[in-house]
């Protein structure tokens, strides 16, 4: 039997990023570092169709161009009548989803859980902001993974070092040469 090296790009789910990390302007570090990963091929970071239709609102040109330059999901969006919708609404927005801001947030979380994809964003989970996404995360726990951008960091940085620590048991055991990329990303 022949234990064969891990490849760069990492065994984990794609990450869905939220319309509030679109990153226009690259002051948000923790998400520079994710498009960096995404960008050597180390991740897959997408995001849904209804979150990329609300990053492309306004007139910024530059989050716009952002928007349309990200891999985006092309399934129709979640209906307010479906189970998983009314699971979603109810636990984020026990009085109903109020606006369309909070009918996008249910159909951002269900189109994650519907391609088993890790979402990314700031929305809640704060001293300003307790509830949002962050904040019920905990009630919807069952149905999807969802995480801060330094937690999604931290994730993909012990996925790194779970790959290369593999990687040098090979070479140690069965011999060999490390990838020139490890301990490198």
């Amino acid at each position: 039997m022949t234990n064969k090296m891990q490849r760069r790009a990492l065994y984990m789910p794609v990450l869905h990023i939220d319309a509030n990390l679109i990153n226009a302007r690259q002051k948000l570090e923790t998400v520079n570092q994710l498009e960096k990963w995404a960008d050597d091929g180390i991740i897959c970071m997408n995001m849904s169709c209804t979150a990329r239709t609300e990053a492309r609102t306004g007139k910024n040109l530059n989050r716009i161009r952002k928007a349309d330059a990200q891999i985006h999901t092309i399934t129709p969006p979640a209906e307010a009548r479906e189970p998983l919708y009314q699971e979603i609404e109810e636990a984020i927005f026990p009085d109903g989803a109020k606006n369309e801001n909070q009918q996008n947030d249910i159909k951002i979380i269900i189109e994650a859980a519907k391609y088993a994809a890790i979402l990314v964003t700031g929305d809640g989970g704060s001293k300003n902001q307790p509830g949002g996404m962050l904040g019920n995360r905990v009630k919807l726990k069952n149905i999807l993974t969802i995480l801060s951008p330094d937690e999604a960091v931290e994730f993909v940085r012990n996925k790194i070092e779970e790959r290369d620590n593999f990687n040098k048991r090979v070479v140690d055991e069965i011999g060999g040469e490390l990838p020139a990329w490890t301990g490198k990303d």
